[in-house]
């Protein structure tokens, strides 16, 4: 694979963030969204996992490919769209847990990367009885 395959494949699923002509280019992943979408999620009382994903507990022995599961996330000038598949706990209102959990992941995109959050769309997939 020749040099510029592999630039033109680490660009692939990727968003600038900054480019300066002096200092360099910052770019990030669309997995590192989709990250922090998924642990923002999953910090709101009510929301016991991502759909098919594991709890925070065991988040920190596992890779990023097992966080990201059940959020998707759309990143096209400068504007992200995250959806989400979210397993409930039994017993939280589904509307206000979810608008939530919109507000939640809305900010932490918006504060880590600079990036505008226009939508969080939530699929409840699961409902998990304690």
């Amino acid at each position: 694979m020749g040099k510029g395959a592999v630039k033109k494949a680490e660009l692939q699923n990727t968003v600038v963030l900054k480019d300066e002509e002096n200092v360099g280019v910052i770019q990030i992943a669309d997995d590192v969204v989709a990250m922090i979408a998924s642990l923002a999620a999953t910090e709101v009382e009510g929301v016991s996992a991502m759909f098919g994903n594991i709890t925070n507990e065991l988040m920190s022995k596992v890779g990023v490919k097992k966080l990201t599961k059940g959020v998707r996330v759309n990143v096209a000038d400068g504007n992200v769209t995250v959806d989400l598949a979210v397993t409930m706990e039994y017993g939280y209102h589904i509307p206000a847990t979810c608008q939530r959990v919109q507000a939640k992941v809305k900010a932490a995109i918006e504060n880590m990367t600079g990036l505008t959050c226009t939508d969080v769309n939530i699929r409840i997939a699961e409902v998990r009885v304690k």
